[in-house]
């Protein structure tokens, strides 16, 4: 997976863009392939100037339209977490078209779209090979409607994708004061929100607070990377094509290109205003390169002087005029279209020339791929005010502390479909099994078989509108396998007094079947349990599946989606009161899981004491348990006995288990009996809101996963994941 880093600010004017252009230009030189991603632009019909500029500069192998996620007008409708999570969804999935390569261009990009030229540098970078190895995001820019809500966005898409977050803190027209305390509550508002920091840049300072923020800012960032970066003003001059957008301008001569590019001067940068208001005589004597002229239209003197100034080569060239007051005179209009080739472009607009010009002041430019000047500036403050190397590093060893239940759902199924297995679902007569089949079955997630008739099974899919590609039905009881299975299953529990025909009859069971199916390898996995109990689903697995080689008991495991973070509790559905072998055999099969889910195991043995402050049966079991543990698998990190709230939360760690590399930071939480585990998860599931995926299963020689009784249909798809990739991983290991 790639590496990635988050750039965000919390409020507009920050001079981000700068800091996202000179940290991209940096990382091209010493981190490898680049990938730049963008969870929030404006609108899908105007082109992002900062997608545009970094695609086309570093000649990323990325379409434009696949490198965002959502615009303005996606956040409009979002009154609820749903709506918020269905966005978060978006995000994540965009953002892997991007991490995984599958955003390149599959043809050469023709056409006169706002995004042509950025596709086209795209479709020339033929030496692309692979996905890239880090990932720039660049958060949302703070200009639209609701700025709590770009913060939600910003936010928990930093948490979703997993990144490592600099922070970009406004600092023009602040002081020293100001900008400390800024950078300060920025920190504190993503850390107290989940997110994890790598820096903060104190960006746009004016002069004479630069030396002060600089020497006050270790105090505030702490560890992370701390950075003051001057205000350049020449960043935020507008061009005259930026002016007239702004405005809703009309220009006064032709602007297109042969190719439909808009130029005739219109990307000349804007210097400074000056207002044509005097006689000319003294007008000529004020004006400087790159000024905008901005006057009544009509003021034909002030217009046909700055229009003569600009070809004389004797006066300063103005960079363009802004005729206000909406009615131009025909003779102006004349004047100007016989200048039509003096490379300057000339705007009209309503309004009066003072409320003009204060319009004008408050138009802030882009850096722009036109804008060559800027990005030498940009690229410039950036290698002289950060620490580059100390940033690159943070980023290039970033790995992502939690694992997000987006990010967690999104991996489970991606790893399923890249070495699809072939799952049993015994219940086919459920409605739930049959719409979660379908979406695996289009997905492309697993190969899948049902039981039950399939008259029965055809008939129902049809009243729920399903078409089930490719899916294959079997009827325990009138399949030609049957026999064969009961003969099989005859063998293996006739010293259990099973008889030939007793064994023919139970493998008209749905789960004795599904499992058999399992056993002789015409499946990998079964997930049951939708509308049967747990014991009817695993019963089968107990008598001929069996543990695993190196396993004394089967055990189950909750992934437990929480918020911002998914855990691992166990054993919360089979075991009754464990003992400490058995304790210490749950917990290196929850290990395992952890890490075969791609979450980091760190393990604590739970109990109502922590450390040596306690003493009874109880607590020494858990002692005991854990002291087995550790000495069957040293390469973990195991901490027992512990309280949960010394296991999950830093500062009670701190005080009752200091310097332990678990406590406060546990992932896998293993519970001393059956009756603690199973309240605890679901307490949690129904108090914080939390997704509890499971029993998933472990220590069995093959895959058999149990589903609630009130499983929803997202359930049962990830569960079969979850039994596709076990099966994957014990092949792994056979």
């Amino acid at each position: 997976m790639a590496r990635n880093v988050y750039v965000t600010a919390l409020e507009p004017g920050s001079g981000k863009s700068a800091v996202i252009l000179g940290l991209t230009e940096v990382l091209s030189q010493r981190a490898g392939r680049l990938g730049y991603f963008r969870p929030l632009i404006s609108s899908a019909s105007e082109p992002d100037a900062d997608l545009e500029l970094v695609i086309g500069r570093f000649r990323l192998p990325q379409e434009y339209a696949q490198s965002y996620a959502l615009t303005e007008e996606d956040l409009h409708d979002v009154t609820d977490r749903a709506g918020h999570s269905h966005l978060m969804e978006r995000v994540l999935t965009a953002y892997r078209r991007v991490a995984d390569g599958e955003a390149a261009p599959q043809e050469p990009v023709v056409g006169d779209t706002p995004t042509a030229a950025a596709d086209a540098a795209v479709t020339a970078a033929v030496e692309v090979a692979g996905p890239p190895d880090v990932v720039v995001v660049e958060g949302s820019d703070f200009t639209g409607g609701s700025l709590a809500l770009e913060l939600d966005l910003n936010v928990d898409a930093a948490n979703t994708l997993a990144a490592p977050v600099l922070l970009v803190v406004r600092g023009r027209h602040r002081t020293v004061e100001q900008v400390l305390d800024a950078v300060g509550q920025g920190i504190n508002t993503l850390r107290d929100r989940g997110c994890t920091l790598i820096g903060a840049v104190a960006n746009r300072l004016d002069p004479e607070t630069v030396a002060g923020v600089r020497a006050g800012l270790p105090a505030v960032v702490g560890d992370l990377v701390g950075a003051a970066v001057p205000e350049a003003p020449s960043l935020a001059a507008p061009t005259v094509a930026e002016v007239a957008r702004a405005l809703q301008a009309t220009y006064l001569q032709p602007v297109g290109g042969p190719d439909g590019v808009v130029d005739g001067g219109t990307h000349r940068e804007v210097g400074r205003l000056i207002v044509g208001a005097m006689g000319l005589e003294h007008f000529l004597e004020r004006i400087v390169d790159a000024d905008l002229v901005i006057t009544p239209a009509d003021r034909a003197d002030i217009i046909a002087g700055s229009l003569a100034a600009h070809l004389s080569g004797t006066y300063p060239a103005v960079a363009g005029l802004v005729l206000t007051g909406g009615h131009v005179p025909a003779a102006v209009t004349r004047l100007v279209e016989g200048y039509g080739e003096a490379g300057i472009p000339v705007i009209a607009v309503d309004g009066d020339t003072y409320s003009v010009t204060s319009a004008v002041t408050a138009v802030r430019g882009a850096i722009t791929t036109r804008t060559p000047r800027k990005v030498a500036v940009a690229v410039g403050l950036f290698e002289d005010n950060v620490d580059a190397d100390s940033l690159v590093t943070r980023i290039v060893a970033a790995r992502p502390t939690r694992m997000t239940p987006l990010m967690f759902e999104h991996a489970l199924v991606e790893r399923a479909k890249a070495d699809r297995r072939h799952i049993v679902l015994p219940e086919g007569k459920d409605d739930r099994v049959l719409l979660a089949a379908e979406q695996l079955l289009r997905r492309g997630v697993v190969d899948l078989t049902v039981l039950g008739s399939e008259r029965d099974v055809r008939a129902r899919a049809g009243v729920l509108k399903l078409t089930l590609p490719g899916v294959h039905i079997v009827d325990p009881l009138t399949s030609e396998y049957r026999q064969d299975f009961g003969r099989t299953y005859y063998e293996l529990r006739k010293h259990k007094g099973v008889t030939p025909d007793t064994a023919f009859d139970q493998m008209g069971d749905v789960s004795y079947f599904g499992t058999m199916m399992i056993h002789r390898g015409l499946a990998d996995g079964m997930v049951s349990g939708a509308a049967h109990t747990t014991a009817h689903t695993i019963r089968p697995a107990f008598e001929f599946i069996r543990t695993a080689p190196g396993r004394k008991v089967v055990s189950s495991v909750f992934l437990m989606c929480l918020a911002d973070r998914v855990l691992v509790y166990g054993d919360c559905a089979v075991v009754p009161d464990p003992d400490p072998e058995q304790l210490a055999d749950i917990a290196i099969s929850a290990a395992g899981t952890a890490a075969m889910f791609g979450i980091e195991p760190r393990i604590a043995m739970l109990s109502y004491s922590t450390g040596e402050s306690g003493s009874g049966a109880d607590v020494d079991k858990v002692r005991r348990g854990t002291a087995i543990a550790r000495e069957r698998r040293p390469d973990l990190l195991i901490e027992g006995p512990i309280q949960y709230d010394a296991a999950v939360d830093p500062d009670v760690a701190r005080t009752k288990l200091p310097g332990s590399p678990v406590a406060g930071r546990a992932t896998v939480f293993v519970f001393p009996d059956l009756n603690t585990g199973n309240n605890t998860y679901k307490a949690v599931q129904r108090s914080a809101g939390a997704v509890a995926i499971g029993p998933v299963l472990q220590g069995l020689n093959k895959p058999v996963n149990d589903l609630s009784r009130g499983a929803l249909v997202p359930d049962i798809v990830n569960t079969v994941a979850i039994t596709a990739i076990q099966a994957q991983n014990m092949e792994t290991h056979s």
